[in-house]
């Protein structure tokens, strides 16, 4: 594919003078996305699941073919396995509260990474604190790998596996099919976070074997406030409802409610249609692309990234040494440079990077820093902003009055 096709549809980035490296908090949205959403709201806007009239009923269709094509993407069983939530954050939080409370126990075991985002560790240590559970952390090794003496950890007491995909800081990738298959065997389920998974690997969740699957839509092209958990139905039938309200029923009386079925169950309110659909015009664009298109240009520019930085002697790198196994994120230190401070010299060269703890404060304290810099790279950047961010990085030292 030709890259300055794929950057035509990016209207954003057509100013050249900035490069945007902070795709692993939120991506681009190209204009297919964009206008996918404008026409829902040009053309169909109306409540969706509570009219009879032709707008409402349009939306309703366009809102229940996002949910289709989430399912098909991530090769669920069907799409009623499938509930749109306001992000990954919000999916996790769901499975905490609706079955993690409920289905938890004093003496049970949760079992997380350090790897994890706050977004799948404060859900739990929340679960822990209410129902007397043990929450437990895997740490990896010097290879970035989980020991067998690690997952040992997993046990008979151990109800709730939580484990992301990819890592938000360091961008390697979690043996998700092993540690399902451990946790299955001792009775737990598991939930998988797939925020850094989703946009850049092709995800089967019937082939990793996850209970429980959460993703954002606004790090995959899609705009933000969608997103969407996967879960496997039986689980969602046993689970009582998140939230409580307008359309998760199907008969209320004074002193009681039934409620509506899966996935509708979880789905309280007048629902975020336009952008279900703006999801759903992100997972075309990516499989347009394809996912093998995505990993290779990934691979090349953190090749290009992690070269250059072998001469420059006073940037450190966290995370594997093979590109192949950074999924586009490159984490890093300056010597005698605080991060933020490092962002803003780049800033004032319009290059857009991350710094701070990425909302991953235990696996930082487990590195051994307080914070970092991070360039997160997809597949509509170039060679040549990956040139500039180099040279860029250069200059910092000596904006903050180091002789290099």
């Amino acid at each position: 594919m030709d890259i300055k096709d794929i950057r035509a549809d990016f209207p954003i980035l057509s100013d050249e003078r900035y490069i945007y490296f902070d795709n692993a908090a939120t991506s681009q949205r190209p204009r297919q996305v964009l206008e996918a959403v404008a026409d829902f709201y040009k053309t169909t806007n109306a409540n969706p699941l509570r009219g009879l009239y032709e707008w409402s009923v349009g939306a309703t269709e366009a809102y229940e073919k996002a949910r289709v094509k989430v399912a098909q993407f991530l090769n669920a069983e069907s799409e009623t396995e499938i509930v749109f939530t306001r992000n990954a954050t919000e999916a996790i939080n769901l499975v905490a509260y609706s079955y993690g409370l409920y289905n938890l126990h004093e003496g049970d075991e949760i079992v997380i990474s350090i790897m994890e985002h706050h977004s799948n560790i404060l859900p739990w240590q929340m679960v822990a604190e209410k129902t007397g559970a043990v929450l437990k952390y895997m740490e990896y090794d010097e290879k970035l790998e989980f020991s067998d003496e690690e997952l040992s950890k997993i046990t008979d007491k151990t109800k709730l596996v939580a484990v992301t995909y990819v890592s938000n800081v360091l961008g390697v990738t979690n043996p998700i099919r092993k540690i399902a298959k451990l946790a299955h065997e001792k009775g737990a389920v598991v939930v998988v976070d797939g925020a850094q998974s989703t946009p850049h690997k092709k995800v089967d969740v019937r082939d990793i074997d996850a209970d429980f699957y959460a993703f954002s839509g606004h790090k995959m092209l899609a705009p933000m406030g969608i997103g969407a958990l996967y879960a496997k139905k039986k689980l969602l039938e046993d689970m009582p409802p998140f939230l409580t309200g307008g359309e998760m029923i199907e008969l209320v009386t004074r002193d009681s409610a039934t409620y509506a079925e899966v996935p509708h169950k979880f789905e309280a309110g007048t629902v975020n249609a336009g952008d279900a659909v703006g999801l759903a015009a992100a997972i075309d664009y990516i499989n347009d692309v394809g996912f093998d298109f995505i990993e290779a240009q990934e691979k090349k520019l953190t090749a290009l990234t992690l070269s250059a930085f072998k001469d420059i002697p006073y940037v450190t790198l966290y995370g594997a040494e093979e590109a192949e196994r950074h999924s586009g994120i490159v984490t890093f230190n300056i010597e005698g440079c605080h991060p933020h401070d490092v962002s803003s010299v780049l800033d004032s060269e319009h290059i857009c990077i991350r710094a701070g703890h990425h909302c991953a404060q235990p696996l930082l304290k487990y590195i051994g820093v307080n914070a970092t810099a991070r360039a997160s790279m997809y597949f509509y950047n170039t060679e040549e902003e990956v040139e500039r961010f180099v040279e860029g990085l250069k200059r910092v030292r000596g904006w903050l009055g180091y002789d290099v």
